[in-house]
């Protein structure tokens, strides 16, 4: 997994916790029971308003995959379909029928089993490409939950503040509470604010993110069944499909004889 994500916000919450000791304080001073309720609560309840239900909770069901996504092996793909267009080509398309079971990508089985099953290329590319718009679609409502939350949590969090500031006025009398009092009002600015900037906001941004290297490997995927179902020289095969590889991606010392094993 890529912990890129998780270890940001435990390093962030962490500098937030060392702050508050640096300037004299104790980190339980900013852990109050109603504002945290309020900008949590009412962030959820806020996100849950702007989408469907559907999408807010396969949103949050999806949420661990996207934490522990694992980057994809661009070269380790490139070197198993160029593996499998050298078969194909001296031994013909049929004969990867019993390779297709050991490809662990499963977008890559699937389509690779289509093209053995003699499906025409024009569909093929048509049904890859429907594949992937479905999923870039899916993969930017789950991203837009998190995003809108993140834009909610701090006016959530002023709000907590007046709300609070309003129970200040109701006491001034008992002028020796007050400045505790005006303190824990902004404690809900404070949660608004953090959860926005440290939590719902790296969250979307993480699931577009991972979203967009899972399409960019889906989209080389495509390019490398297209090649193989045309019987494409396996050299070209491979320097076409590193071209299509972001810089400072490492091929193999020898891709051919790599990709040969892998489809073997």
């Amino acid at each position: 997994m890529d912990p890129a994500t998780l270890a940001g916000i435990a390093f962030a919450f962490a500098m937030v916790i060392l702050s508050i000791f640096l300037e004299g304080s104790s980190p339980m001073s900013v852990v109050l029971p109603a504002p945290m309720i309020l900008v949590i609560g009412g962030t959820i309840g806020a996100g849950l308003a702007s989408t469907t239900m559907q999408d807010f909770l396969h949103a949050f069901k999806t949420l661990k995959g996207w934490l522990t996504f694992k980057r994809p092996d661009l070269d380790a793909t490139v070197e198993v379909v160029v593996g499998l267009a050298d078969r194909a080509r001296r031994e013909g398309l049929l004969s990867l029928e019993d390779a297709a079971r050991t490809v662990e990508n499963p977008f890559l089985r699937s389509g690779l089993q289509s093209a053995i099953d003699g499906t025409d290329p024009d569909d093929l590319r048509e049904m890859l490409e429907d594949r992937i718009a479905s999923k870039r679609a899916q993969d930017k409502s789950t991203a837009k939950v998190f995003n809108n939350m993140g834009g909610y949590a701090p006016t959530i969090g002023i709000i907590g503040t007046v709300v609070s500031l309003v129970h200040v006025l109701e006491n001034l009398s008992n002028p020796d509470e007050l400045g505790d009092m005006i303190a824990a009002a902004f404690v809900a600015t404070l949660w608004g604010l953090l959860s926005a900037n440290l939590m719902w906001l790296p969250l979307g941004a993480r699931v577009g993110r991972a979203s967009e290297l899972e399409i960019a490997h889906m989209e080389l995927a495509v390019e490398g069944l297209l090649a193989i179902q045309s019987g494409a020289n396996p050299r070209l095969v491979g320097q076409r499909l590193r071209s299509l590889m972001p810089p400072g991606s490492e091929p193999a010392a020898d891709p051919k004889a790599a990709g040969k094993k892998a489809a073997a």
